[in-house]
């Protein structure tokens, strides 16, 4: 393949944007995302307001860097303007199941009819909603925001049982841009 590849990622006004070496750093308001990049033979220059990623004589490999480095920057431009949130279900046929926050965790009581609480991490910077059978979490940061919603879903795996029976849990029915 052997090309000069260019992708530009635009930066809306208000958001600023600093690139140090392997480090981009994003800001808008109080909200600031930090993340370290393996850019590799990828070079990037910030003119204006326009990240611009540069691969000269590009094999599939930077191809696939170059869109995942994008992907990454404008998960991280699109999060300090608005969070992101994940939405489950909270679904019970067999024990009614208590969900509550506590802190940084979230505890699960009654789940099948267990005596032992189940307890599921929040990470830092992450917001947790539980109303009635819906939970919400939101985060500006899409990476601690996914991670908390699969560690609820995580909490409630089924072992040892038919699970066309035993469709208890709690599962992920929303994800920031596409619905389940």
């Amino acid at each position: 393949m052997r090309k000069n590849i260019e992708k530009v990622i635009e930066i809306p006004e208000k958001v600023s944007v600093e690139v140090k070496l392997n480090e981009v750093i994003v800001k808008f308001e109080s909200k600031e995302l930090k993340r370290t990049f393996d850019f590799g033979k990828i070079s990037s220059k910030l003119e204006g307001n326009k990240i611009n990623l540069i691969a000269e004589r590009a094999t599939r490999k930077e191809l696939k860097m170059m869109g995942t480095i994008a992907a990454h920057l404008r998960n991280m431009i699109k999060g300090v303007q608005e969070d992101f949130v994940y939405k489950l279900e909270i679904c019970n046929v067999h024990f009614p199941m208590n969900v509550k926050v506590e802190g940084d965790i979230v505890r699960i009581k009654s789940f099948l009819g267990e005596k032992i609480d189940r307890i599921s991490k929040i990470l830092p910077e992450v917001k947790v909603k539980v109303s009635g059978n819906v939970v919400e979490v939101s985060s500006y940061n899409i990476e601690k925001a996914g991670q908390t919603a699969a560690n609820l879903e995580k909490a409630t795996i089924v072992k040892g049982r038919d699970r066309r029976i035993f469709q208890d849990g709690i599962f992920i029915t929303e994800k920031p841009g596409r619905i389940i």
